[in-house]
């Protein structure tokens, strides 16, 4: 068995090739980008109003003051998406424009409609009128103030969120590449596993299957189920790897059969294959007999998660999870901290992912309470929880008030990232 700490080395150095992709920027979300993208172009693409209101130059108002009015002749009006005005514009001459409307080259400044007084009147407007100095550039959105051509807009291995997609199609890239997502093939195990309904006392729902795949949004990743294999066919999942390695799948993982139980079959069947890099026991809590092998000359891999919902939830978020990112290029994820609302203890030199209650105090800081119930078979603290604790190996007491890390359950923590 070694440490969560070895097992994090071994996977990082277990890499499988993972292919690219264009895909349109529309269909994009929670994609991981294969290179740095770059702006096309300016943004804005030229100088244009920030506010409704009136054109004019600058240096016409030098002179101006509260004592001095200077009327200023409407000669036109400027809406957003108008061709601007190429006329000679004259001294003491404005032009009414529109918020995002861009100024003709003669007009430097902009003067709000709050602002403005007409004459002879509002309903008859003629003329604005100007009694103060308007200093150059009020109010102007400048030609490349947001992103100028070849400005880095997005780095390689980020995962797209919705507000990368409003700035993609913003300025007006189409098509990005991306890395394709991981095809996973995944099987249950066990004589008690069923798909039924109705279940008798001995029998166990095909949970696991269903909590992965549901996953596959957020986890970037294609599910496949393969079905459930039985105690005795251990021979049937070896042939099921044989043909993983001549398929497009690039990971298998199973559920259950992990352990040393006399019908744990997984570990045996693994072991007959050529293996790289591999992983057999971790000293977690839960999910202790996982296990992890890359198959050697290939890019294929192969998780085996314990059965229990819960050890099997804490695998995939902390093993299968980490190791996806890396494929795709994603930098480490980190940890976000929370102070510890309850004292807890483990065992010194195990690592614990202990279900837990993220909440905030009203003054703003967040605290976490380690729910009891923390049994790998229960699933009513899973429910009542909302984020991972993970406490480290090498320390057995926690204390109240104490930081620890946190890591949401359903997805990375990529905001804190």
């Amino acid at each position: 068995m070694i440490s969560y700490k070895k097992s994090k080395i071994i996977l990082k150095k277990s890499i499988i090739k993972i292919g690219e992709e264009f895909i349109k920027t529309n269909k994009c979300l929670n994609r991981v980008t294969s290179e740095n993208i770059y702006v096309h172009s300016y943004y804005p693409s030229g100088n244009n109003a920030a506010f409704d209101g009136y054109a004019l130059k600058s240096i016409d108002t030098n002179k101006l003051n509260k004592k001095l009015y200077q009327k200023f002749q409407i000669i036109g009006s400027i809406a957003a998406g108008n061709k601007p005005i190429k006329k000679k514009i004259k001294k003491f001459q404005t032009v009414e424009i529109m918020t995002g409307a861009l100024i003709p080259k003669s007009f430097d400044t902009i003067i709000p409609i709050e602002q403005i007084n007409f004459h002879p009147n509002k309903k008859n407007p003629n003329y604005i009128l100007i009694n103060k100095k308007i200093p150059k550039f009020e109010h102007v959105r400048f030609k490349g103030s947001d992103y100028k051509k070849g400005d880095l807009l997005i780095s390689k291995g980020t995962i797209l969120q919705p507000n990368h997609i409003l700035a993609l199609k913003t300025l007006g890239i189409k098509k990005i590449k991306v890395k394709k997502k991981p095809n996973i093939l995944f099987f249950s195990t066990g004589n008690e596993i069923t798909n039924k309904d109705k279940i008798l006392d001995w029998e166990v729902r095909n949970s696991n299957c269903h909590y992965i795949n549901s996953l596959n949004e957020n986890f970037l990743f294609n599910f496949k189920d393969g079905g459930i294999l039985r105690d005795n066919q251990s021979n049937l999942f070896r042939s099921y790897i044989n043909k993983m390695l001549i398929s497009k799948i690039d990971m298998i993982i199973t559920s259950g059969a992990v352990s040393a139980g006399k019908f744990d079959f997984v570990p045996s069947v693994v072991n007959k294959f050529r293996l790289s890099n591999h992983f057999k026991g971790v000293a977690i809590r839960p999910g202790k007999p996982i296990l992890f092998a890359k198959i050697r000359g290939k890019s294929k891999a192969i998780f085996g998660l314990p059965g229990n919902p819960i050890s099997s939830a804490a695998c995939f978020r902390f093993f299968v999870y980490p190791y996806l990112r890396n494929l795709l290029g994603i930098k480490e994820e980190i940890s976000f901290k929370a102070i510890l609302k309850n004292e807890f203890r483990k065992k010194k030199d195990f690592t614990r992912f202990v279900k837990s209650k993220l909440s905030t105090t009203n003054n703003g800081k967040l605290e976490v309470q380690i729910l009891k119930g923390q049994e790998s078979f229960r699933i009513k603290s899973f429910i009542q929880s909302n984020i991972w604790v993970m406490l480290p190996s090498g320390k057995e007491k926690f204390k109240k008030g104490e930081i620890v890390d946190c890591f949401f359950p359903n997805q990375s923590n990529k905001f804190f990232s």
